[in-house]
């Protein structure tokens, strides 16, 4: 009778710990998806990506203005399929205004294309 007890817990001890080490794992992975599901799936603020691009303009010097359209739109060109956000910035170079326009990746803030506004 004492063997028959001792190996029922042995069996329990080694269900549990079986258990236990498949429910962590199933834990970690399903943790790692959650978390690139949300990088992938994230979106930053327009008032974020204007305030990344001015402070990159400010390193060449002043700007004068800036403006961005608050409501995203998708953005299919080659191999890029994401969502961007649309916006410019003015500043004074030479004793002129110029005016850049922008593209930003929604999900990253980088800048997918910026050009000067030729008059």
């Amino acid at each position: 009778m004492f063997h028959k007890k001792q190996k029922t817990k042995e069996v329990y001890h080694h269900g549990l710990t079986t258990g236990l080490g498949i429910g962590l794992a199933v834990g970690a992975v399903a943790g790692a998806l959650v978390t690139k599901w949300y990088k992938d799936n994230k979106v930053l603020s327009a008032d974020d990506i204007l305030e990344q691009v001015k402070s990159d303009f400010l390193q060449d010097g002043p700007i004068e203005g800036s403006w961005i359209h608050f409501k995203k739109e998708p953005l299919d060109k080659f191999a890029i399929k994401t969502d961007v956000y649309t916006g410019g910035i003015s500043r004074i170079e030479e004793g002129q205004l110029v005016q850049y326009e922008f593209t930003a990746d929604a999900h990253t803030g980088s800048i997918i294309d910026i050009h000067k506004i030729e008059d």
